[in-house]
């Protein structure tokens, strides 16, 4: 998780050495969790006129500050998504663990606080594992615990001095409602110690029969790998370091093994976000692939670290998707991607009340072989999905040369899923506009110009936008056509949009805050004529 106060210093330190202790344990791989069992899903707070920027379908705290998923786990056919956590506010501070689940990833409900900050530490980022077999003991064979391993910051009061950061571990007996600490906390720290070791994410690796856990060495762009066959003592195995964005704090990685589109290969990505640097400017998150041996991941065709920002691999090229992370047992085979809909230029200035914070949609990946490197493309995960799809669907089909045009009433709203496929004809750009007012003069513009193959997202006419300097207008990003058309599935909620192009090739999300009674709906094409086909369900 990032500090938000925490300047860029010492971007270029070392990276420190490690002590651990390794306590050998025979285990075996955790268990395929079932699938899930449809029942009816609660509603948490909607969008009203006194909150007009509360998501519908995206998960966000009842009130105060939320940031980056923690523990993202599927038991007993509940999703369960645990977050960074203000208990006290409506700001960053007292980090604790929130805690939220879902049978369907689109309705959530709020459950009471996991872990609470204290003054001997908070309670940063982190992750759980499903110790289905009890190597770690911290259960029984016919009670097994989830365990927690997270970051603790420490206090006051702390076993550490004061800024330390470790990793601590904490355990449920009872399927994620109550959580004990583990007496022997920290059960990983770095000689000399770090204040700036943190995010532990743990993927089981099967040749070994242990589980490989990442951290990162923020601030010296340094992800550190060890292994464990208990998930209490811990063996450094390696660093990855020296390719990709290196313009801020590295941080939340993650090792996961994923099947190659389309063939019988695999290969290992790792996930990393970075604050400040990313591609839309502030936060996002790079992904590489490569090679991880149980020992060693070494990425393939990476970007150098002084490479222009676009030769890097980019999850989103919006402003406001960072720090995502895998729902470990997720049913479907596919990674099922949890991430902050937030960026830390300005996600403390936004001007929404009693809560600030939500998450993207969950999204499921896709690896696939490019022209040039491997590559993820994003959809919608299919659970959700389900969901957003089942709404009464309104289709319609146009030519509109050289204006705009309006959808008509039943493609108005403040929140739809809206499948939109242009045929590009002799136009020069085209695209939508959502939200916008009655005399089409604000509103959200997406738009596709098919000299430059940029789709872009515009943000800068859409409302209230005077609370941050750094609140950037817009975000493109090169998407080639095909075969003349571009294919746009477009997630609409409250506040915010999510864009996925061709198929998830490229994804744009970002937040916006526009007025309540803005709900217009167009399509516009510039310069010549565009065919349009449209697909809309409300949410």
């Amino acid at each position: 998780m990032t500090l938000p106060s925490l300047s860029r210093r010492q971007l270029l330190a070392a990276s420190a050495a490690v002590v651990v202790s390794f306590t050998a344990a025979s285990c075996t791989a955790p268990r395929t969790p079932e699938s899930p069992t449809p029942v009816p899903a609660p509603r948490g707070p909607q969008p009203s006129a006194s909150e007009p920027w509360r998501p519908a379908v995206h998960l966000t705290a009842e009130k105060n500050w939320l940031n980056d998923p923690n523990g993202l786990v599927y038991a007993n056919g509940t999703y369960h998504a645990f977050y960074q956590y203000n208990p006290r506010g409506n700001s960053w501070g007292n980090m604790s663990w929130g805690h939220s689940t879902s049978k369907d990833l689109v309705h959530w409900e709020q459950q009471p606080v996991a872990l609470e900050a204290g003054e001997d530490e908070e309670i940063f980022s982190g992750c759980i594992v499903l110790d289905n077999n009890n190597a770690s003991g911290l259960g029984s064979a016919t009670n097994p615990p989830m365990v927690a391993l997270y970051t603790s910051a420490f206090g006051r009061q702390g076993t550490l001095p004061q800024g330390v950061q470790a990793q601590s571990v904490a355990y449920s007996l009872d399927g994620g409602n109550t959580w004990e600490k583990y007496k022997g906390n920290p059960v990983l720290n770095l000689s000399p110690s770090n204040n700036n070791f943190r995010d532990p994410k743990v993927t089981w690796y099967e040749p070994g029969r242990y589980w490989v856990m990442t951290t990162v060495v923020a601030d010296a762009q340094v992800v550190k790998l060890f292994k464990s066959t208990d998930l209490l003592h811990w063996e450094f195995l390696s660093d990855f370091s020296g390719v990709g964005a290196q313009g801020g704090l590295w941080e939340v990685p993650e090792l996961l093994e994923m099947k190659v589109e389309d063939s019988t290969a695999k290969k290992w990505v790792m996930l990393l976000s970075i604050n400040p640097g990313g591609i839309a400017g502030g936060s996002g998150m790079q992904y590489f692939v490569g090679e991880f041996d149980g020992t060693r991941f070494v990425a393939e065709q990476a970007a150098a670290p002084d490479a222009p920002l676009a030769e890097s691999q980019w999850l989103d090229h919006g402003a406001d998707y960072y720090a995502a992370n895998s729902i470990s047992g997720a049913p479907g085979g596919k990674p099922v991607l949890l991430g902050w809909m937030g960026n830390w230029d300005y996600a403390q200035d936004v001007p929404t009340t009693p809560w600030r914070g939500s998450m993207a949609i969950p999204r499921e990946l896709t690896l696939v072989r490019g022209e040039k490197r491997y590559e993820l493309r994003s959809g919608i995960a299919a659970a959700a999905l389900d969901v957003l799809d089942a709404g009464e669907e309104r289709n319609k089909n146009l030519t509109v040369e050289s204006r705009m045009e309006g959808l008509g009433a039943g493609f108005e709203g403040r929140g739809q899923l809206i499948e939109l496929e242009m045929t590009l004809g002799s136009a020069r750009e085209a695209g939508i506009v959502l939200r916008h007012s009655a005399d089409s003069k604000d509103g959200l513009r997406i738009s596709y110009d098919k000299e430059s193959s940029n789709l872009k997202v515009d943000r800068s006419a859409v409302g209230t936008s005077n609370f941050s300097e750094k609140f950037s207008p817009y975000h493109q990003v090169a998407v080639p056509a095909r075969d003349g058309k571009v294919k746009l599935q477009v997630l609409l909620d409250s506040s915010s949009v999510e864009v996925f192009a061709q198929d998830g090739a490229a994804v744009i999300t970002d937040i916006f805050f526009p007025h309540w009674d803005n709900t217009g709906a167009s399509v516009f094409s510039t310069d010549g004529s565009t065919d349009f086909s449209l697909r809309s369900r409300a949410l």
